[in-house]
Order: structure tokens, then C-alpha cells, then sequence
């Protein structure tokens, strides 16, 4: 694969460094003792994060088709893998310092509650497409891989149940999410009708 050269490789290193910033957010505040409780902090953070990077990277091709440059699509695999970096480390977080390690706890709360259940579903969703990222294997499934890569669109609807389930009273946060994946879904069925009545 030819490295990217020029303004894009510059964006992009940008962009790689920019993504980690809520790790060292994350860390500062922890390890000055601003969170009050430090592993609900890294959750929170952590899954936050995730479903910011899957909405930004479903938000690539509504932009594209509004006008905006074709350069956004070289950002989409990033994107995506750091929306699986902070799901894998959301989930790190939950299994080492919430549950510790224990078998029996972890099932329970996968089997017992909902909102854990939706959550690993949508982890095990997108493992495969995180595997799968690579232009390697854009060569060997060929289509194929772009209908395994429609996964992420129940990945996102599982990650913001997820959320919504999660919180007991106030859906603020959730509701805006929420909303923003509608638009990003309208916009998409909307530019395939639009192509289809052609």
C-alpha cells in the first residue's frame, strides 16, 4: 500500500494523535484524583468516545455527497478503528476494574442485563470489521466486504441502546446521539432513493 504523501499524510497524522487525547483526558484526571469515582470515569469517557467515532464514521459518506472533499474518505478506516480502540478499552475497563476478572459476574450482567448484553453484541460486531480493514483483505472478499461492513449500522443502533439503557434517568445525552444517528441514517436512505429514482 503506498503511503499517503502531502496534505493527507499530514491530516492524518494529525488525526492519529488528536484521537488519543481522551486517553490523556482520561489519565490526567485520574491520576490527580479529579474523578471521584476513576473507574466509572473510564467507562464513561471510554464508551463516550466509541460512540463518537462510529457516528463520525458513518458521517463520511452524508458529507461526501453534501459537497464536502473526497479527501474524508481516506479518514473513514481510522475513524474506525479508533471507534473499536475505545469499545475494546471501554469493555478492558469494565472486565478488569469493575468486574475483576470474574467469570461469574460477567455473565451474570451479560445475561441479566440488558443493557451489558447489547453492549458486548455490538463489540462482537464490530471485531470483524475491525479485522477486516485492512486493503488486504479488501482484495480477498471483494464485495463481500462491503456488505460485511454494513455491520456497522446495528453496531451504531446497538451502541446507542447501549447507552440509553445504561442511564436511569437523564436520556439527554443519549437522546443526542440518538438523533444524530437518525439523521445519518435518513441521510443515507434519502442519496439511495435519490440514486435509485435515476
Amino acid at each position: 500500500m503506498q503511503k499517503p504523501k502531502g496534505p493527507l499524510a499530514a491530516i492524518k497524522l494529525t488525526l492519529f494523535f488528536a484521537a488519543l487525547l481522551p486517553v490523556g483526558y482520561t489519565a490526567w484526571h485520574v491520576l490527580n484524583g479529579d474523578a471521584i469515582d476513576p473507574v466509572a470515569f473510564m467507562t464513561h469517557v471510554s464508551g463516550s468516545w466509541t460512540l463518537v467515532f462510529l457516528l463520525l464514521t458513518l458521517a463520511i459518506t452524508p458529507l461526501r455527497r453534501l459537497g464536502f472533499p473526497n479527501l474524508l474518505i481516506r479518514l473513514r478506516r481510522m475513524l474506525g478503528l479508533y471507534a473499536y480502540f475505545y469499545g475494546t478499552l471501554h469493555f478492558a475497563i469494565y472486565l478488569c476494574l469493575d468486574k475483576g476478572f470474574a467469570p461469574g459476574a460477567i455473565a451474570h450482567d451479560i445475561v441479566k442485563r440488558p443493557f451489558i448484553t447489547v453492549g458486548f453484541a455490538a463489540l462482537l460486531l464490530m471485531t470483524p470489521l475491525a479485522l477486516t480493514s485492512t486493503d488486504g483483505w479488501m482484495r480477498r472478499l471483494k464485495r463481500n466486504w462491503g456488505r460485511l461492513h454494513r455491520l456497522i449500522y446495528p453496531v451504531a443502533l446497538l451502541g446507542v441502546l447501549h447507552y440509553w439503557w445504561l442511564v436511569k434517568r437523564d436520556h439527554h445525552q443519549p437522546l443526542i446521539y440518538a438523533l444524530v444517528l437518525l439523521i445519518l441514517l435518513g441521510l443515507r436512505v434519502f442519496f439511495r432513493s435519490k440514486k435509485a429514482s435515476r
